[in-house]
Formats: C-alpha cells, structure tokens, sequence
C-alpha cells in the first residue's frame, strides 16, 4: 500500500494579556492552562501560548496588545478590566477576544452590546466585583466582630475598582464601620501610606484588587501581618499567599468557563454568538494560619460557611 502522507496537526495560537506580573498571575495563568487540557488543548501539541505582562503599568497594554496582533494569534485571552480589553479591542477588530472579566460590567463599559448578544469580537465572563464590595465588608465584620476601623487600599485608575470602594463605602454607614479610603497611584505610594497606618492602626485592612495591588501584593501582606492587621482581599491568590480572608466569583469554576469559550471559538462559533457569562458560584478562602499569627480569633459560624480553610 502506498504511504500516506501524514497532515500535520493544527496548532492554535493562543495569546494571555495580563495586567499584572508573571509570578501574580501565575496560579490563574495555570488554572486556564489545566482547563484547556481537560478540554483536549496541550501546549506544545496543538496550541502554543504567547504571555504578556504589564506589571501593574496601564501605559503599556497598547504595546502588548499590538504585539499579539502581530504574531497573528489566533484568539486573545485578557486577564484584565476594561482598560486592558479596550486596548486589545483597539489593536484588532476580527482576533476573537475572551475576557475573564475583573469586575466591570462590560456593557455600562461600551465592550459589548449585551450580556446575550455581546454583538462583536469580544466575549467571556464578567465578575461584576461592585456588587461584591458591601458583601465582602459584611463577611469581614462578621469574621472579625471587634473590627470598628477598616482602611481600604484602591487604585483610582482601574473604574472597576471605584465602583466596589462607592459599594463598600455604603454597606459600612449600616455595619456602623468607620472607613477610611487610602487611594495608591504607583508602588512608590505604598511606604506612604503604610507610614500613616501605622500612626492611625485601623482594626482591618481591605485591599481591593487591581493591577498596581497584585504588582505589589507581597508588600501590603507583609506590612499587614508585621502590624498582625486582618486582611480581606479581593483575590484568593492573596489568602494563599497570606492574606486572612477572599470573597468572590469560584476562580477554578471561572477558569473552566474561560476554556469553554476558547474551546467553542476555535471550533468556529463567532464571539459575537456567544452570551456574556455572569458568576455561578461563589467561593469564601479563611486563612486560619494567618489568623493565629495575627492574633485572631475567627467566628465558627462563618468558618462552617467557609468553602475552604487554609490551616
């Protein structure tokens, strides 16, 4: 029989924009790399990943993007809020892009036309983050019932971040907490702050996620726990790494959904056909190492709630 020659294997290009560094975005860079595989997608075998990392520096998501673009991939997916997708929009109106949706809605933010119809080249999930912001507030207290005093950290830049601090800043006038908002533009604003923390001594600290505080999260867990300060954070990375407490969208569930809409584009659905995805499930991550070392002593009631402990 004459030898047939073998077709080659197809290998999809899969372009990863982050708005954080490497070693931040790592264990979420990982869960969608884990997902793609469930799903059949071996890098190496029939996709090959292009990373792109800003580290916390919006002025150069532009460049990433454009570079992507360049290297002709074959869908884009953008670990960011509406910043980091605008600008990948920006540089391309026919790569499929796949939002892993850091708390924005995406419609009030002029991404898509609808949850239903996203309507162009952009599809994904959106986290809504804002309406987290009173409940993660309330978890806090609930955890830490002598909590009077919570200082929260926020970068202005990202709007996402505004919405869930104006969310925090109303559940706290009826949990009858004092907050006091400390805005960081860039991680020499950090040590400046913490100065002035130090003379203040909240009871709690509340980081809300952005690209600036997961550049520079391995300095406010540190100042954090030298002050034996409760944290609540708004990525579960944090808690991992030593932060107390994370609320949110259940990020192995959201790693999965990413995988599907990658899976579902490639085999030739259009974005535009597919529907916007909201969170399902929610995740609440105690660390109780963390805990001890600080001195605190957590509710049971909210630790049988926990969907993970960390001991």
């Amino acid at each position: 029989f004459p030898a047939r020659a073998q077709q080659p294997k197809k290998v999809w290009r899969i372009g990863y924009l982050s708005p954080s560094n490497a070693a931040g975005d790592s264990v979420r860079a990982e869960g969608i790399r884990l997902a793609l595989r469930e799903r059949g997608y071996i890098e190496g075998q029939n996709i090959a990943s292009e990373y792109r990392y800003a580290e916390g520096k919006p002025d150069r998501y532009p460049e990433f993007a454009a570079e992507l673009v360049r290297l002709k991939v074959d869908i884009i997916v953008v670990s960011g809020g509406p910043p980091l997708v605008r600008a990948t929009m920006n540089a391309t109106k026919t790569i499929p892009i796949v939002m892993m949706g850091q708390g924005a809605d995406p419609v009030e933010a002029g991404l898509i036309e609808s949850l239903a119809h996203p309507g162009g080249n952009v599809t994904g999930l959106t986290l809504l983050n804002r309406e987290l912001g009173g409940k993660r507030l309330d978890l806090f207290k609930e955890a830490v019932p002598k909590l009077a005093r919570v200082a929260i950290l926020y970068e202005s830049a990202t709007p996402s971040v505004l919405l869930e601090l104006k969310e925090a800043q109303a559940a706290a006038r009826a949990l009858r907490l004092t907050v006091q908002s400390w805005e960081v533009r860039d991680a020499d604003g950090f040590e400046k702050v913490f100065a002035t923390l130090n003379k203040r001594r909240p009871d709690g600290l509340y980081v809300i996620a952005s690209p600036l505080m997961t550049a520079n999260e391995k300095r406010t867990l540190s100042f954090a726990l030298k002050s034996r300060l409760p944290t609540m954070y708004g990525r579960r990375e944090a808690v991992e790494a030593g932060g107390l407490m994370f609320y949110g969208a259940d990020q192995a569930e959201s790693y999965r959904r990413v995988a599907y809409f990658v899976d579902r584009i490639l085999k030739g659905t259009k974005p535009a056909d597919l529907p916007v995805e909201q969170p399902m499930r929610f995740e609440l991550v105690v660390n109780l190492k963390t805990a001890k070392q600080i001195g605190v002593t957590i509710d049971p009631n909210l630790l049988a709630r926990a969907t993970r402990i960390i001991k």
